[in-house]
């Protein structure tokens, strides 16, 4: 606990890895504590096409293992392991990890955002083979074939609009007849030739062969009648969670826990940063997750500066 660092990176993934290597490439000899499932959410992303540099695409966790690669040789000190609480009243920083106690002069928070799945029946088989959260991401994989979309707010309805540029059908599932969505988001999906809506649709096991996905079973909740639907491509779209809890509430964040920044990517105390999609309640790409990253790593960097 004797040594102080000049940077504790909280969180892995695009904004973590790219924060670590800015921080060490500037000789801030950064240390990360990735997370027991290091790598973020990209490591349920079978192909990304959509980041800079691969034109011929790449895997989320070989993406990460490069990225985890290329900051590690500039001196980025990773370890797998959960961050349980901090203490940011006073400098120099506490960060817990299981029984041992890291002194830090600033933080950079990188933890993301957990997608909400639904946990039905045969859900956890098909992550990454049918079944996604981010029609961006995945979307185009799905050319010509039927697709469905569950919720019923903006994001649902953004989703299942996007779908339609490849999918033959875009069915969007709701479990109620009354939708969170703006009325222009829901006049869009309404009016449009390739989307169908079930209402009072819940998904009550999804289906699938050794090739992947090929549909669900739906219920209705008023009398629990059931029907099957064909979906080789499934997008769950009923909201995010920004791991924040081990904060414990220090950190000023908005109404849905999602961190604020006050100057640049500083946040509401002093010497503590964040960056990706704890903070990002709008895009949510590893492009502008990495981009945050190195923001953040250059605020740190100015702000030690400062310091002095």
């Amino acid at each position: 606990m004797s040594k102080v660092h000049n940077v504790i990176i909280i969180g892995s993934g695009p904004a973590g890895y790219t924060a670590g290597l800015y921080a060490a490439r500037a000789m801030l000899e950064p240390l990360m504590f990735g997370g027991y499932m290091s790598g973020g959410q990209l490591m349920l992303t079978s192909d990304i096409e959509n980041f800079p540099g691969y034109p011929k695409g790449i895997g989320g966790p070989e993406m990460m293992t490069e990225l985890r690669e290329q900051a590690e040789r500039f001196g980025l000190e990773v370890r797998d392991q959960n961050v349980e609480s901090v203490d940011v009243s006073e400098q120099p920083f506490k960060v817990v990890v299981e029984d041992e106690t890291f002194l830090a002069n600033a933080i950079i928070v990188s933890t993301g955002a957990e997608s909400i799945w639904l946990n039905a029946p045969g859900e956890e088989a098909q992550k990454g083979r049918g079944i996604s959260t981010c029609a961006t991401c995945d979307g185009a994989f799905f050319r010509d074939e039927e697709v469905m979309v569950i919720g019923g707010g903006d994001s649902a309805c953004e989703e299942a609009t996007f779908l339609t540029r490849f999918a033959s059908k875009v069915t969007l599932v709701h479990r109620r007849d009354v939708f969170k969505a703006s009325t222009i988001m829901y006049e869009r999906v309404l009016n449009h030739e390739k989307i169908e809506i079930k209402t009072f649709r819940q998904v009550k096991e999804w289906l699938s062969d050794e090739k992947g996905l090929t549909g669900a079973v739906l219920e209705d909740p008023r009398d629990g009648s059931t029907e099957s639907i064909n979906a080789t491509g499934a997008f769950i779209a009923i909201g995010h969670t920004p791991i924040t809890g081990f904060l414990g509430g220090q950190v000023e964040v908005d109404d849905e826990g999602y961190i604020l920044h006050k100057k640049h990517t500083m946040t509401s105390v002093e010497g503590v940063f964040a960056a990706g999609d704890v903070v990002d309640t709008r895009y949510k790409q590893a492009i502008t997750a990495a981009g945050m990253g190195c923001q953040a790593a250059m605020d740190v960097e100015k702000w030690l500066e400062d310091q002095h």
